[in-house]
């Protein structure tokens, strides 16, 4: 075996043992409560963050890959990086702030961060896409 070759191999190994790592940090009971349901995230600062965000039209009665099951009523976001049924604040224009949750894991439209459950958008007076701000509960 080349020198070259034993060096990748490490490199490759510690990769893996990296992703492992990582992998039982975040399935850890440590960040659920007893039911099981995730507990809230705090950001270092508890800084807002802003994004792009727009409604998104659903097939209510069908359940996400989050295991919400999709109403006119449901109030979620759906993101492509935050962890299932994760809950944040959301508010935009300076109005109220509703604490909501992810209700799907995917891929959002290109440009904006979140995808609005229709009741969610229409609680927060978003029409079209529009700038909002996000912060986890603390």
């Amino acid at each position: 075996m080349s020198p070259a070759l034993a060096q990748r191999e490490v490199a490759l190994a510690g990769v893996a043992l990296l992703a492992a790592i990582v992998a039982v940090a975040i399935a850890s009971p440590r960040g659920s409560d007893r039911a099981g349901h995730l507990k809230p995230v705090v950001v270092a600062g508890g800084g807002w963050y802003t994004a792009l965000a727009g409604a998104r039209t659903f097939h209510y009665g069908t359940q996400t890959n989050c295991g919400v099951v999709l109403k006119p009523v449901t109030r979620g976001v759906v993101d492509s990086v935050l962890p299932c049924n994760i809950r944040l604040f959301v508010s935009f224009g300076g109005g109220k702030r509703i604490l909501t949750q992810v209700v799907a894991k995917r891929p959002v439209v290109p440009g904006r961060r979140f995808d609005l459950t229709p009741a969610l958008a229409e609680d927060l007076g978003i029409h079209g896409i529009q700038r909002i701000r996000w912060v986890f509960p603390r």
